[in-house]
């Protein structure tokens, strides 16, 4: 599996945080892969083969548009990547999505649209030149070109989205009440706006940061044991950790292990949040 990152162009960054290409020839055994929840609103394109989804509680596997917006998730997915995986996540930081796009994220929990849907040809001519893309570079520009062309119209920027930036570096283990604080909103402000901007309450978001982190580690280094891992993240409880892993994970950590071993790869192992 190849995988590249790009630090996005610089009139990108205040709410892009990156962007990730990745390609993988999966063989003839099974290619479909758990994908949990993760704190980070996202933009995918599908070059060549377009994914399948299926949802908590659903029996079949949904093909994907070309390129498909996706909101705040709060419940695992399965994601079949078929044959030839190529594709670009597009990373926005907390309340980027929200601004780029001007919808409130509480209406996007786990949702996804067609962004063809929302952009027209626009959208469609971007797909097209992500389909005569030669190289990873290439098709880096074509979606910076794309997201460029949007700075003007962005929603302002708010000391909320600085601030939950922070409780992102924290791993999810700060005080919501410092991280209101460097919002410079009252607590139940604080609540309205992440509402808005992340679709999530403040301690729900910090609950699912800690979660994808230890999620995370697991990925990439699944040697270690689930104990090591929780009170790396910040867990102190076992119990707490095991609630976390199946209202995310949907099952316990032991469960999910299994999962990742017929998983052809895993997909969440090198995210950048």
């Amino acid at each position: 599996m190849q995988t590249k990152f790009y630090t996005p162009h610089i009139l990108l960054q205040e709410f892009v945080n990156c962007i990730m290409v990745i390609h993988a020839e999966v063989g003839p055994t099974s290619s479909a892969c758990p994908y949990p929840p993760a704190p980070q609103n996202s933009l995918f394109f599908y070059i060549n083969d377009r994914i399948k989804v299926k949802k908590e509680g659903t029996t079949e596997f949904v093909e994907q548009p070309r390129s498909v917006i996706v909101g705040p998730q709060v419940s695992r997915v399965m994601l079949d990547i078929n044959r030839s995986h190529k594709a670009v996540r597009v990373g926005f930081h907390p309340g980027g999505l929200h601004r780029f796009m001007g919808i409130p994220m509480c209406e996007m929990i786990d949702s996804h649209f067609d962004a063809t849907d929302v952009y027209g040809n626009e959208m469609a001519l971007v797909n097209e030149r992500l389909q005569e893309a030669q190289s990873f570079d290439e098709i880096k520009i074509v979606i910076e070109e794309f997201l460029l062309s949007k700075v003007k119209t962005l929603k302002q920027a708010l000391p909320f989205d600085r601030a939950m930036l922070e409780l992102m570096r924290h791993n999810g283990n700060a005080p919501i009440e410092q991280i209101s604080s460097l919002a410079c909103l009252s607590l139940r402000q604080f609540e309205r706006v992440s509402k808005e901007r992340i679709g999530l309450t403040p301690k729900f978001f910090a609950r699912l940061v800690r979660f994808s982190k230890a999620y995370r580690m697991h990925e990439n280094y699944p040697e270690l044991s689930w104990t090591h891992i929780s009170y790396s993240c910040g867990y102190f409880d076992q119990m707490h950790f095991i609630r976390d892993f199946k209202q995310f994970a949907g099952v316990a950590p032991g469960t999910i292990e299994k999962d990742l071993q017929k998983a052809p790869v895993r997909l969440q192992a090198e995210l950048r949040l």
